[in-house]
């Protein structure tokens, strides 16, 4: 039984399940950001210790199937090497976590910013989505509309 407990979370699996597992997030954030449910589930820290879970499973997997983890600082070297880590499918999921991982917590960021200086919900709706997509241009524009509604720029906060 654990043998096919096993089996089924292949880094295919892991994905689609990381895909359809970060919707219900992403769906609180957008329509129900004001419940107390959003606040205990989305903008707190459990999904950062799902998603850290996940990076620990990957992480052993990797390991145990004889990844050098010294050879993944090669990254660095030039885009042959990036190119060449990431030919890795376990490392691209590693790298997949880490992109819904933060992606996620900038849309967190946004949601209880935008309820901490009472700006209307529908500013923030449309860079919430492009957060979602492109996680550091949707906090650019959210920043740029924060800017224009509380008519001050906040560079430290």
């Amino acid at each position: 039984m654990i043998e096919q407990i096993y089996t089924y979370f292949s880094i295919e699996m892991i994905f689609l399940w990381l895909n359809l597992g970060v919707l219900p997030f992403w769906f609180m954030l957008l329509f129900f950001s004001q419940t107390k449910i959003c606040k205990i589930f989305v903008t707190s820290i459990f999904p950062i210790l799902i998603f850290a879970s996940v990076d620990l499973y990957l992480i052993i997997e990797i390991y145990k199937n004889g990844f050098n983890f010294l050879d993944t600082f090669n990254l660095y070297l030039g885009m042959d090497e990036l190119l060449n880590i990431f030919s890795n499918k376990s490392f691209v999921i590693l790298f997949w976590v880490h992109f819904l991982a933060i992606n996620l917590f900038c849309g967190c960021w946004i949601v209880r910013d935008y309820q901490k200086i009472n700006m209307p919900k529908f500013l923030a709706f449309s860079p919430l989505i492009i957060t979602y997509f492109i996680g550091p241009f949707g906090l650019c524009i959210y920043w740029l509309f924060r800017i224009f509604y509380s008519k001050r720029i906040d560079l430290y906060e």
